[in-house]
């Protein structure tokens, strides 16, 4: 692996870094946010889904951007909005300005999710793509791991009504260091040829170790010259209706397994369980491990045993540790069994959905509308997460076992469907999965 080439492509995934400590992080301050705002359940809903709405607007508005201005230059725009974010929340007047901080760090969040990808899979050769674009799921899994001990960390040092200050605006020391460490690295040389900058592409692909670089350059300008005349290809249309299924599915399955609800609000979780606030933020802790441990276990047998099989697992997995909770809440026994059934429903849906929902999305759908379609599956799943994330807490006080008696009977109905209607993309051409499909060109 060229030096140079591993150094940018780890640069641009800090962005996931930061995406996964800004979402996970809020777990860690909800009880304070609820005491010094006097929020009910409905505005807590609101004041951790706020972020949400945000991701779900930069995943739209973000490419347009960064086709303009580079890659590059987006990222560091994108490292500001995050030291800006962390900044604010931790210095937030009111609730107001909270949720103001909050929506403009979900803005750096859904651009992170779309750019940084982008720009590994951009600058990587084909053979090591992969794996390189594979680091930025890698980095939002670390992230949620980071932002969970940091928020026992700082519990620790006894802030006072200050600490939920402190475990927000920690993030702006890494956001910086983002910031700063982007200046090291290239122009993603498929944009720089979009520009015609074909001296400097070439530069760039040489500095990363491709052994023929005017090859290259010939070849991003022989595929722009293609894009022009399919770029008007149109999604909804009837060829296109069974992968438009699947990544509607794909993107509702993932987020009803209760997964960010449960990353979201474990604390209040463990809480509700007679967890004490410390034992609550160790216990994230292991949720988080956990993550980490079972997305490399994914990473490293998806290929081997298949998309369809790593789905199957995770929803029975899921199904059985969700109604686990859901017997625990409802009978007031067992408590002690919460957090390794919290950490077994994390282990099977990183071992599955998580690690699964960003590649099938990119086989399922052909290369006129690869991105539109991967556009719509990232859409149907940050708006279900805002949702989710919004109503949780109302549901919650309303009944503390129905909402994980829901994600339970869902990833029953998740099981059944995958089993029936989902094809495998595993070890499949992507030309032969179109054949499959049904959505070649005529």
């Amino acid at each position: 692996m060229n030096r140079y080439l591993l150094r940018s492509a780890i640069v641009a995934a800090l962005g996931g870094l930061l995406f996964g400590f800004d979402t996970a992080v809020i777990s860690g301050t909800t009880r304070s946010l609820e005491t010094i705002f006097s929020l009910t359940p409905v505005m807590l809903g609101i004041t951790v889904s706020s972020a949400l709405w945000g991701t779900v607007l930069g995943s739209i508005v973000s490419g347009a951007p960064s086709d303009r201005y580079g890659r590059k230059a987006s990222l560091q725009a994108l490292a500001v909005l995050y030291v800006l974010t962390a900044l604010g929340c931790a210095f937030a007047w009111d609730w107001y300005s909270f949720l103001f901080f909050r929506f403009l760090g979900g803005l750096a969040i859904g651009g992170s999710s779309v750019i940084g990808p982008m720009y590994i899979a951009e600058i990587a050769p084909a053979a090591k793509r992969g794996r390189l674009v594979g680091m930025f799921q890698f980095n939002i899994v670390a992230g949620i791991l980071l932002a969970y001990l940091s928020n026992y960390l700082i519990g620790l040092a006894s802030f006072g009504p200050a600490e939920w200050r402190w475990k927000l605006g920690v993030a702006a020391a890494p956001a910086a260091l983002f910031y700063f460490a982007l200046h090291g690295i290239p122009q993603s040389p498929r944009w720089l040829v979009r520009r015609g900058a074909n001296q400097e592409a070439r530069k760039v692909f040489a500095l990363i170790g491709e052994p023929e670089p005017d090859k290259e350059v010939r070849d991003i300008q022989e595929s722009l010259q293609s894009e022009r005349h399919t770029a008007n290809e149109p999604l909804f249309q009837a060829r296109y209706k069974f992968p438009i299924l699947l990544a509607i599915l794909i993107g509702v399955f993932n987020q009803f397994s209760g997964i960010n609800a449960i990353l979201y609000y474990a604390n209040d979780i463990f809480e509700k369980a007679g967890f004490s606030k410390q034992s609550g933020d160790l216990q994230t802790v292991a949720i988080g491990f956990s993550n980490l441990v079972f997305t490399i276990i994914a990473m490293s047998v998806i290929d081997r045993l298949g998309r369809k099989t790593l789905l199957l697992i995770g929803a029975a997995g899921t199904a059985l540790c969700l109604a686990g909770v859901t017997a625990i809440f409802t009978t007031g026994k067992g408590e002690a069994l919460l957090v390794w059934l919290l950490v077994g429903f994390i282990g099977f849906f990183a071992f599955s959905q998580g690690a699964v929902i960003w590649v099938y999305l990119s086989e399922v759908f052909p290369n006129l509308v690869r991105a539109k379609g991967q556009s719509l599956g990232s859409f149907t799943h940050w708006i279900m997460n805002a949702i989710i994330s919004a109503v949780f807490p109302k549901l919650a006080a309303m009944s503390r076992p129905a909402p994980f008696a829901v994600f339970a009977a869902i990833t029953v109905v998740q099981f059944f469907v995958v089993w029936l209607v989902f094809p495998e993309t595993a070890r499949i051409t992507l030309e032969d999965m179109q054949k499959r499909l049904g959505t070649q060109k005529r």
